[in-house]
């Protein structure tokens, strides 16, 4: 039952998405909900709800916030992360899919997996950086995490 059902992204305040950076969402979404872990961790202070979570993403005060409800709607946690830590990946993984979604116009295969395989590093590093910053706030695994850092870059772009 430790899993996210919903996620949602408070994109309010963004500006709209290019076509890319919608897909990346779309497909970040679908596969999250498709399949995750996501756990909030026992404390001594609190008793901690049972999932499945509704979960939404946003940017306050230029602080990432998670806001976890259990399924039916109760507040489970809320936690804010800092968004220094991401700033760098961020800007490179956005710089890596820009050089990707143009090398899927014009380059020859070869040419595409190189840039795709730097791609998917920078991705592992953005969702190592968020599996430390969630430290005793949830736990994730590597492809829950991944999943949630392409929702951070999509807000991030705004933010």
């Amino acid at each position: 039952m430790s899993y996210i059902a919903r996620i949602e992204i408070d994109d309010r305040n963004l500006p709209p998405p290019t076509p890319e950076i919608d897909q990346e969402r779309k497909v970040a979404v679908f596969d999250l909900l498709e399949e995750n872990s996501f756990k909030l961790p026992v404390r001594d202070d609190r008793v901690v709800p049972e999932g499945p979570y509704a979960v939404e993403l946003s940017i306050r005060d230029k602080r990432l916030v998670f806001d976890v409800k259990v399924d039916e709607g109760d507040k489970a946690a809320e936690f804010h992360l800092s968004l220094s830590p991401f700033r760098q990946v961020v800007k490179d993984y956005w710089a890596i899919c820009e050089s990707y979604f143009d090398a899927v116009k014009n380059l020859p295969p070869s040419q595409i997996e190189t840039i795709d395989m730097a791609r998917r590093g920078i991705h592992n590093e953005g969702a190592r950086v968020l599996q430390e910053r969630l430290e005793g706030k949830a736990e994730v695994d590597t492809d829950t995490a991944r999943r949630l850092f392409t929702l951070i870059c999509v807000l991030h772009f705004g933010g």
